[in-house]
């Protein structure tokens, strides 16, 4: 039997639907609206559909987006002081950095010098530390846009065996907190793991499996337990299509859930993102 596709456009339609409404009151009850600020240095092929995507959504909602391009031989100084400049002005909501940066640009440095209250995107060690103790307000949108997910299915993550691989900062690590923050039994996988060649060792207990490596393919359709739901946060291009992480066709076979690649994350994570910048608008006005 087939897996249930999980569709993030579904999820991300009814996010939209309560988002478009909250912008409309926020601009009959404070004559403003959110504004996302989005920078990028130079011009990247691979990243220009996610901006095209955002600013598509932002004017859909109601939402203020401008995307400030600034220019490929920008310095690290350069980018940090415009990024200050935005963090100055009380017409911005949120700033985002958009990845990947040129080579001579230390990305990491740059994202911490976004202050905490408009860091849309929850990459700021404040933010993330509030994931990782709770009480947070905004969290890192692809790994909010997993948990949707996840928690569509209806499954009670409660003492669940979840394996995620994949160990970043602003999704393989998030995710794993949100995980534990539901009570379930959590695995993370990483280079490690697969030089010690346990990778399939663990995936194959996995209830839930989480995989955000970006290595398309990598996991193996037959590592899927029967009846897993599976979340493929992995994009990349191959042969000008867009490929996940997890072996498609054979683990489709095997798991109760699965997401498609792409179709899966992508416009959820955009939703999220829009939820985020309009949390931080409403703290910003004491709402």
């Amino acid at each position: 039997m087939a897996a249930k596709l999980l569709d993030g456009k579904i999820i991300a339609a009814k996010i939209n639907e309560q988002l478009k409404l909250d912008v409309q009151a926020l601009k009959s009850k404070k004559g403003m609206v959110p504004h996302l600020a989005v920078i990028e240095v130079g011009k990247d092929e691979a990243s220009a559909v996610y901006v095209k995507s955002q600013a598509n959504a932002a004017m859909k909602l109601g939402i203020e987006y401008k995307l400030h391009t600034l220019d490929a031989s920008s310095t690290q100084k350069s980018l940090e002081d415009f990024i200050n400049k935005l963090n100055q002005d009380k017409n911005v909501t949120g700033i985002m950095l958009q990845l990947p940066l040129p080579k001579a640009i230390n990305s990491k440095e740059a994202q911490l010098k976004i202050t905490p209250e408009k860091d849309v995107e929850a990459v700021n060690p404040q933010n993330l530390g509030r994931v990782f103790v709770g009480g947070y307000k905004v969290a890192p949108c692809t790994a909010m846009a997993a948990m949707e997910l996840i928690q569509s299915t209806g499954v009670d993550l409660a003492g669940r065996e979840v394996v995620v691989v994949g160990r970043s900062a602003i999704v393989g690590k998030p995710i794993a907190m949100l995980l534990l923050e539901k009570n379930a039994t959590v695995t993370v996988c990483h280079t490690g793991t697969a030089k010690r060649e346990k990778l399939a060792e663990h995936i194959k207990k996995a209830e839930v499996l989480v995989v955000a490596i970006g290595k398309p393919g990598v996991i193996k359709g037959n590592w899927v337990r029967k009846g897993a739901v599976v979340i493929d946060v992995g994009t990349t291009l191959v042969n000008n299509e867009i490929v996940g992480d997890v072996e498609f066709d054979k683990a489709a076979r095997r798991a109760a859930f699965i997401t498609p690649v792409p179709g899966g994350l992508g416009p959820l994570t955009v939703a999220v993102l829009m939820r985020n910048v309009t949390m931080l608008f409403k703290s910003q006005v004491q709402l």
